[in-house]
């Protein structure tokens, strides 16, 4: 009877366990934290705080009156995945992807740090595969197409059509004005190579007094909406969570207010977004 009751315990916590993983994020990303290294692995840090405020600091600095604080150096996560796809009718391609974990958005250029438009909002939706054909294809026409001309270039049926349609409208990632539809976004970027052109080393940081950003997606949803994105040939065989090292610089302005800009330690170019809060 007692072996009964402890085997039905086990169950019990098993499944508890096995349902918080899958469907808790936020306790899912704590357990992986606390099950994490003492290290971490980051880009490096090219550029100090003292360079790029020396090379900014006509921009930053009004006049005599606005003074510099003191830096603070954050980083940034990042799901850089080793990949697989087709480059060519008769050719494979093999590289990696730096996909953002904050921002959702895969990163095209380490250099210039140029990245894609759209992707965050397919992972809000979680845009499917199918709903990917009628995005990709709107995308590689400059982000608008007829009906007819989507109908001939999918080859599918109108009630499909209709469907997938229907679909992606719902979850406003396209609009419908008269016969044609186009991409809900302002100046998409979603017709890339599944490929990050990525240069830089990566260098091994003690985490401890590390200033980490807090994560807004999962490596889950990540691989999901670039398996969906990329097609039936795209693989994923490993993936590693990595960070960017980013500066915050802070001005105080002669009323006491303060201005804080952003960073990008790697090519000392400033970000045109935040990233979000400190973990």
């Amino acid at each position: 009877m007692r072996a009964i009751i402890l085997t039905l315990m086990a169950l019990t916590i098993f499944s508890g366990g096995y349902w918080t993983w899958n469907h808790q994020p936020k306790i899912r990303t704590q357990l992986e934290d606390l099950m994490s290294s003492s290290t971490f692995q980051t880009l490096e840090v090219r550029y100090s705080a003292e360079s790029i405020m020396d090379a900014h600091r006509r921009e930053l600095l009004q006049d005599s009156d606005h003074v510099f604080l003191e830096p603070a150096l954050k980083f940034v996560p990042y799901l850089l995945m080793e990949v697989k796809y087709i480059r060519t009718h008769d050719k494979t391609g093999e590289g990696v992807i730096l996909w953002g974990l904050v921002d959702g958005e895969m990163v095209i250029n380490t250099g210039s740090w140029e990245k894609t438009h759209g992707f965050t909002d397919c992972i809000a939706s979680n845009a499917t595969r199918q709903e990917f054909k009628i995005i990709n294809a709107l995308a590689a026409r400059g982000g608008s197409w007829d009906r007819d001309g989507l109908s001939r270039f999918l080859n599918i049926e109108n009630n499909v059509l209709d469907t997938w349609v229907d679909s992606c409208r719902k979850k406003s990632l396209i609009v419908q004005s008269g016969n044609i539809y186009r991409l809900h976004l302002q100046n998409p970027k979603l017709q890339v190579i599944p490929e990050t052109k990525l240069d830089q080393w990566l260098v091994t940081k003690p985490t401890k007094h590390a200033k980490k950003v807090k994560k807004r997606y999962r490596s889950g949803q990540i691989e999901h909406i670039a398996t969906a994105a990329f097609g039936p040939d795209f693989a994923i065989r490993k993936t590693t969570e990595i960070f960017l090292p980013v500066y915050s610089i802070i001005v105080q302005n002669p009323d006491g207010s303060q201005m804080t800009t952003y960073w990008n330690a790697l090519n000392g170019k400033r970000l045109l977004s935040p990233p979000n809060e400190i973990e």
